[in-house]
């Protein structure tokens, strides 16, 4: 329950955030991927022709934050944390590189692997680097990242 309230702050937040465009009191400037802070559905099935705020709050697929990215996986509750280390503008969106993963590859009491670190990614070619194409004010999408063959639409403001 204190997971759904956290995630919630956090969303109303980041919701806040993305409609007034401005950095939060003491920022220098907003970083380049500001515009992508919020919450996105879509992007593992085609996104929906009409949903409201509280229907893609409640199960976001993909959030942007100032320094994480939170991605859903369908076969976890859970969703993945990446680190943004870096951000830049390209010509047609933003690129973002991650920190290194902290997953532990220690070997499990069976000398089994602990953890797949290629699941951390978005699908792409390099799992530390999403590159985000914006293809409008309210759509993006993830070239060369198969795990996200559609679009991608920012939940609407409550």
């Amino acid at each position: 329950m204190h997971r759904i309230a956290r995630l919630f702050a956090l969303l109303t937040a980041t919701a806040l955030l993305a409609l007034t465009g401005m950095p939060p009191a003491g920022a220098q400037s907003a970083p380049p991927q500001a515009w992508l802070f919020g919450a996105w559905i879509g992007g593992l099935y085609p996104p929906p022709s009409t949903i409201t705020a509280r229907e893609c709050l409640a199960q976001p697929v993909v959030i942007f934050t100032r320094d994480i990215v939170m991605r859903a996986i369908i076969t976890d509750q859970d969703y993945v944390q990446r680190l943004v280390e870096t951000a830049r503008v390209t010509t047609a969106g933003v690129e973002i590189r991650f920190a290194p993963s902290l997953q532990s590859t220690q070997a499990s009491p069976f000398d089994l692997s602990a953890g797949n670190v290629n699941e951390t990614g978005f699908g792409c070619e390099n799992a530390d680097v999403l590159h985000v194409q914006r293809r409008g004010d309210n759509e993006i999408s993830f070239p060369g990242c198969p795990e996200f063959p559609y679009p991608l639409i920012r939940c609407p403001a409550a």
